[in-house]
């Protein structure tokens, strides 16, 4: 049986001009997940036997890019479980390639996310659990660890009560009365299989212009994927490269997985993500 990512890539291979789209829809937005109610739910307070999800583009489409990533190399897996945990990593696999994409969803929200950077809420027999707010808060912010750096800097001012700073944040500001120097910033952690740059002001057509690799701690970083913002709708989505190929994903849509032939237009750019290049 086929992943779904070589289902994604079989599609790319024998597409035609008339039907760029992938044959069926891919994370939907939201989600429901019916529970088997037993004996012991009747007794729970309060009873539902529903899970609905609601607004999950804040989560959607970095999902999507974490099932590519995990895809595009095979050391990832066993790198990401390092940070992820191995658990996570499998049964985030085993979900996607499944397409029980509620169960993944409930996954990433359970496992990774803090209970307070989402809003639940019990209507009728129904725990409604309500993603809406910045995919930044939703997942980036929770690989934190993975991607934590740190940078240390020298003040010239001997009589400067901080003159020696180590920092793990992506800006210094000190005033010391003096000039600060600093050393270069580097992973806490070793190199990541990949980064993920806060992009939100850019326009998507803005994307042929933004690096196609970078240089960061002697390692090679290719452009793999950017998530986008539509400000009218308050909506993310994300495109990312199979085999040099360009897809759009838009779980809102019904028709949510197909090529591109440009750049969506009138969208922002929210992130962009780039995978460490494999060492020759």
């Amino acid at each position: 049986m086929k992943t779904l990512f070589e289902e994604i890539k079989a599609s790319i291979k024998n597409n035609y001009n008339q039907d760029r789209s992938f044959w069926r829809p891919v994370l939907p937005w939201g989600g429901v997940f019916t529970i088997k109610a037993g004996r012991k739910a009747v007794s729970c307070t309060p009873l539902y036997v529903e899970i609905r999800l609601k607004n999950t583009c804040t989560i959607d489409g970095f999902l999507m890019l974490l099932y590519v990533i995990l895809n595009e190399n095979e050391n990832f897996p066993r790198e990401l479980s390092l940070h992820l945990g191995r658990e996570f990593v499998d049964c985030f696999l085993y979900l996607m390639d499944t397409y029980s994409f509620t169960t993944v969803k409930l996954l990433w929200i359970w496992d990774k996310m803090e209970k307070q950077q989402y809003k639940s809420e019990v209507h009728k027999a129904s725990l409604i659990i309500d993603l809406f707010g910045n995919e930044h808060d939703n997942f980036t912010k929770n690989l934190e660890n993975l991607m934590s750096t740190i940078q240390e800097s020298y003040c010239s001012n001997w009589r400067c009560p901080t003159r020696v700073q180590e920092d793990q944040q992506r800006t210094i500001n000190i005033k010391c009365g003096g000039l600060r120097e600093f050393s270069q910033r580097v992973f806490c952690h070793g190199a990541p299989p990949f980064v993920v740059l806060n992009m939100q002001h850019w326009k998507s057509e803005d994307l042929a212009y933004v690096p196609y690799y970078l240089d960061l701690s002697d390692h090679k970083y290719l452009l793999e994927g950017a998530t986008l913002f539509n400000k009218e709708e308050h909506h993310y989505s994300a495109a990312f490269q199979i085999d040099g190929h360009w897809m759009h994903y838009d779980g809102l849509r019904n028709v949510n997985l197909i090529l591109l032939n440009k750049p969506p237009e009138f969208l922002l750019l929210s992130s962009l993500v780039y995978i460490r290049a494999a060492e020759k």
